[in-house]
């Protein structure tokens, strides 16, 4: 049975090409490619495009740590590589990570390289990821890069855990307030008004403010929910362009305690992330360009890529990120020492190390600063309506 086959090469003037060629098996595909004067790097067969409702899910992060530890363990024992993808690709729980490992094993059974293999799916494995890959195949140490890109994932995780962590508390006690202060609007605020409206005479000013928001809120508070989500997709869109997420980063950077929190992130991630391709063998330039790209921050990605192109011109790792104006004076001297001492890979993760710790304080720190933040407003709220609700029963006693 004739299946199509994609294929990968370099014809006799070394250049590439790649295309697609039906044929019985493999065999007859190189054939094909020989009597055209083409080295074929890859022949697989061409991978049916199923359908799947809801988009298929994807691979946690926790999916591919354990798959990492995994494969390390069975490179390290000897198996060779495609036996190791088949076992895992066989017992792995996600449906999608079995696919792609599947997909990948096949790759290396046609005569791809592993890391290139993992280049072609880059919603599942980063750049960073393959590179490092490459540097440990490239240097024979495949399962030490592994045990290293699994610790470093673990770390990364522990990070994101943390700041989702310390947005819970803000985001549940601004929830509970709009809640809140919207049903006393809407339920009880008209239960006052009509009673004031049968006494007569003029309501104070907070009361009377406070009965038209009310009003208003009865009548439109459609428009108030189609106002924030339309507030919200305006940001977002914003955000996808590149001046839009550009600008959002540098205000963030700016917002008290906050803006400390996500530089201390950028920083512990920048030199996590720098220590452990430098660590791997990959090349310096390489390495900040993969950095750049997974900053998660604007501001930090094009500080990250004007470096790159100072590093480039010459000069050292410490003199533009000195002049970038993001980093601290302290990472700068603990980064111009390890280029100094030639234990650069070393120095970054110390820095990583200490900026984790820094993180950890720095969330306790915003938690400790949101929590009798968000109390004040949420009692204010509530008491300021009350107190509006309740001035005019003082005045009618006191005239009375």
């Amino acid at each position: 049975m004739a299946t199509v086959y994609e294929w990968t090469g370099k014809n006799s003037a070394g250049e590439a090409e790649k295309g697609e060629i039906t044929a019985e098996s493999r065999e007859a595909v190189q054939m094909q490619l020989k009597g055209k004067g083409i080295t074929p790097s890859m022949i697989k067969p061409k991978e049916k495009k199923k359908f799947s409702f809801g988009g298929g899910g994807k691979a946690s992060d926790k999916d591919i740590v354990v798959f990492t530890r995994q494969f390390s363990v069975m490179i390290d024992a000897g198996l060779p590589l495609v036996q190791a993808l088949d076992v895992i690709s066989g017992q792995a729980e996600n449906p999608v990570m079995r696919r792609v490992l599947g997909v990948i094993k096949n790759d290396v059974e046609g005569g791809a390289t592993f890391a290139d293999a993992l280049k072609k799916h880059p919603n599942v494995f980063t750049d960073l990821y393959a590179n490092m890959v490459a540097a440990g195949e490239a240097g024979g140490i495949l399962d030490t890069i592994l045990n290293r890109l699994a610790a470093y994932m673990e770390k990364a995780a522990k990070l994101k855990k943390q700041i989702k962590g310390a947005m819970v508390y803000p985001i549940t006690i601004s929830t509970i307030a709009v809640f809140v202060v919207s049903i006393i609007l809407i339920v009880v605020v008209p239960v006052f008004e009509d009673m004031f409206s049968s006494l007569g005479g003029t309501l104070p000013m907070p009361t009377r403010i406070v009965v038209a928001f009310s009003n208003f809120m009865k009548v439109y508070w459609w428009a108030c929910g189609l106002g924030v989500f339309g507030a919200i997709q305006a940001l977002k869109a914003f955000r996808r362009t590149e001046k839009g997420k550009f600008v959002t980063d540098t205000i963030a950077l700016k917002i008290p305690i906050m803006g400390d929190l996500i530089r201390k992130v950028s920083v512990s991630k920048f030199t996590r992330t720098m220590g452990t391709l430098t660590s791997s063998g990959v090349p310096i330039l390489e390495g900040l360009d993969i950095t750049a790209r997974t900053a998660g921050n604007k501001v930090i990605e094009y500080a990250v890529l004007d470096v790159k192109a100072a590093v480039s011109e010459g000069k050292t790792l410490a003199e533009p990120l000195k002049a970038s104006g993001v980093f601290p004076d302290m990472v700068v001297h603990m980064i111009a020492i390890g280029e100094q001492t030639g234990a650069l890979d070393t120095m970054m993760a110390k820095i990583a190390d200490f900026y984790d710790d820094e993180v950890d304080n720095a969330v306790n720190g915003l938690t400790a600063a949101m929590e009798p933040m968000m109390m004040v407003f949420l009692g204010g709220s509530v008491g300021f309506i009350i107190v509006a609700m309740y001035l005019p029963i003082f005045k009618l006693i006191t005239l009375i």
